[in-house]
């Protein structure tokens, strides 16, 4: 159980061709399936010239067959992060074409992703995966520009055995569900890393809504891999599902969130600190409002930079989060830096939000801030209008002009980058180094006009 198999093993290692992979609904996917699907799809992507593929694609199971395929074709899998297609065909420059299992407006080369009846023949080994094969993921960039992290197999290995040996015999007999995506370091992490490299049977699907957890089978035990959005959501009227195990990651858990979800599911989270650059660094196990991070093993912070066996650049990466350390090495979560912020677990660029609002037409200066409500954080845009936008608003009204920015915005935004609140000024306050003056801008969305 606390040996992970390397990626590179996962359909070569002598496991049997029914050990189960992955289900959804009553469909259940086996080794045997996986290893056939895989190697229909590394023939297809061998005859492709393209190099790098983008995996668009929402199946947990079929996330796996083109994940594997692409390694063992020779090819570079791209997570770009989403699977807009008005974001795609503005970032084709980042890959030659994308595997989805569903039908994209992307004006490029595309391939389908399915599972094929298997037609019985024994498997054959697959061209190797070398360990410094590598996945491209993409993140929010400081600039609003997507920043592309290149991920080493080995790194990915690595972590598992991490998490393996962290979790220990907590894992043992676990189905793996999750609410968060695949197309992110931390979905792929623990729907598909972890899992398969300890034959753990992972949902092809993603629980989108409490009601999904609560009506999934009591007859098995589950990993749930969950994040602050979601179990804030929770309903404690639902009746609790045999959960064994919760780990939430991608924010700050509230203690009182903390609380209500081990009274539903008799289970204490457990939180994990991590990012896409740098993989996991720290966990926390709280029984107690108190309880502060911990560093895993062979994780070190020296002052903004963390050095860990997890990132390949021996001088570590510099982190956007603001720490507080304690004497004995633990720490607590203070802030960010810059203009990526966090809004419902999902990292968000400020820049990017105001690139998208001057590409509109009528906005001549944007300014885009977080502003929380009632407990709730959401974007504010604060923006100056030529005249015939100013005339078109008064024509329209502020609600109708509002529904249109929203519409235009949402093919290139995160649903949550999409600004709630909407101040239209005549300029926007700067101060003497020429940047905006964040706490002028913030008064502004004190109190609805």
């Amino acid at each position: 159980m606390l040996n992970p198999l390397p990626l590179s093993q996962w359909l070569s290692a002598p496991r049997p061709d029914d050990t189960p992979v992955a289900w959804q609904d009553d469909h259940l996917w086996t080794l045997g399936d996986l290893r056939h699907d895989v190697t229909q799809l590394v023939d297809t992507l061998r005859r492709e010239d393209g190099e790098r593929w983008a995996l668009c694609i929402e199946n947990g199971y079929l996330f796996i067959v083109a994940l594997l395929a692409t390694l063992h074709a020779g090819k570079t899998p791209v997570l770009p992060g989403h699977s807009r297609a008005a974001q795609l065909n503005e970032q084709r420059a980042l890959f030659s074409g994308v595997l989805s299992d569903t039908t994209l407006d992307f004006q490029g080369r595309q391939l389908r992703v399915a599972s094929a009846q298997r037609a019985g023949h024994p498997f054959s080994p697959l061209p190797a995966i070398g360990e410094m094969r590598t996945i491209e993921l993409y993140t929010s960039g400081s600039t609003g520009t997507p920043q592309r992290v290149s991920k080493p197999v080995v790194s990915l290995d690595r972590e598992a055995r991490l998490l393996a040996a962290h979790f220990g015999e907590r894992l043992a007999g676990c189905h793996v569900v999750a609410s968060v995506v695949l197309h992110h370091l931390y979905g792929l992490t623990f729907r598909v890393v972890l899992p398969m490299a300890l034959g753990l049977p992972l949902h092809a699907s993603l629980l989108n809504y409490a009601e999904q957890l609560s009506a999934l089978p009591d007859d098995k035990r589950y990993l749930f891999i969950s994040s602050p959005a979601f179990l804030k959501r929770l309903d404690a009227s639902l009746t609790p599902p045999p959960v064994n195990l919760l780990v939430s990651a991608g924010g700050a858990l509230p203690w009182q969130e903390v609380a209500a979800v081990q009274a539903w599911l008799n289970v204490w989270p457990d939180e994990i600190y991590g990012s896409t650059e740098t993989g996991v660094m720290a966990w926390r196990y709280r029984q107690e409002e108190s309880t502060r991070w911990q560093p895993f093993p062979g994780v070190t912070f020296h002052g903004d930079r963390v050095i860990s066996p997890l990132i390949p650049e021996a001088e570590g990466i510099v982190l956007d989060d603001i720490l507080h350390f304690t004497a004995d090495g633990q720490f607590s979560l203070v802030g960010r830096r810059g203009r990526v912020v966090k809004i419902e677990d999902k990292r968000i660029s400020l820049d990017d939000i105001e690139r998208r609002l001057l590409a509109l037409d009528g906005i001549r200066e944007a300014a885009a801030l977080t502003v929380t409500r009632g407990g709730r954080q959401g974007i504010g845009a604060l923006l100056v209008l030529n005249d015939a936008a100013r005339q078109r608003r008064d024509e329209q009204g502020k609600k109708a002009q509002e529904f249109a920015w929203r519409l235009a915005l949402r093919p290139w935004l995160e649903p949550v980058a999409v600004p709630r609140y909407w101040r239209i000024v005549d300029e926007i306050p700067v101060n003497s180094m020429n940047k905006r003056v964040t706490t002028q801008l913030q008064e502004l969305f004190h109190e609805d006009p």
